[in-house]
This record gives structure tokens, sequence and C-alpha cells, in this order.
């Protein structure tokens, strides 16, 4: 496992790429729709990770009802599987909270899936693998 992202939730995709673009001296490579996720997302490689903007397209999307909930700011961590399925069984059978027990289509050319932050001292993780 690697970090793949960090993902940060954000009222205004545009004004925040603007703010990001200045704070790591080079523009997001990426914009694209997951509308199974009601989200608008914006990608910015910074060294061997990644940044990952969310903008709710819904106002009953997860991000629009995180942003109403705490605000904007850090909403998940997102690591690099070699197997996600493999990971999501591993996972389950060790106690942690599924959100998805199978993988799903996400955003940057990933099969995706979360932890129940309950499991995870808080924090929402996201599992992801490339197509491929």
């Amino acid at each position: 496992m690697k970090l793949e992202h960090i993902g940060i939730a954000v009222k205004d995709i545009e004004q925040s790429n603007e703010l990001f673009a200045a704070l790591f001296d080079a523009p997001h490579y990426k914009i694209e729709s997951v509308e199974s996720e009601g989200v608008k997302t914006s990608f910015f490689q910074v060294g061997a990770s990644k940044i990952e903007l969310l903008e709710a397209t819904s106002p009953d999307s997860p991000i629009a009802k995180f942003i109403e909930k705490k605000g904007e700011g850090i909403h998940h961590m997102a690591f690099e599987v070699e197997d996600i399925d493999a990971e999501i069984k591993r996972l389950g059978e060790r106690g942690f909270k599924l959100i998805h027990t199978e993988a799903k289509a996400g955003a940057d050319n990933k099969r995706i899936a979360f932890l129940q932050p309950k499991s995870t001292n808080g924090v929402l993780i996201e599992l992801c693998q490339d197509k491929g």
C-alpha cells in the first residue's frame, strides 16, 4: 500500500484550483465528474502523490453532506493497492467495516472502495487500483 492521494472537499472547484495551483506552483492536470458519487474532481500531482479536490454536484451527495456538517477540508486519504478485491476481502476478515464490499468505478481511471471511518479512528480511507 502507498498513499495515492488526499481528497479535499471544496465548495468551489474553480476557485480552489486557483488557490492550489498557486500553492503548488503547478496547474491541475485533470477535471472529471463522477456522476454516481455526485462529485466533480480536480487532480494535482504533488511529488509521488496527488491532491484531489472534490466539489458536490448535487445537494444530497456525500461531499455536500460533508461540507454542510464539517466545512471544507480533508475528506479522505486514498491508498493504492495491487489487488483491490483481495484487500476488500482481507480487511473485511480483519474486522474493518466496509462502505463498499465490491470495488466500483472512481475518478482518475481507478477502481475504488471506501472503509467506514468508525473502524479507522475517524478517518475515511479509500482503497484504489488502476483499472488497467
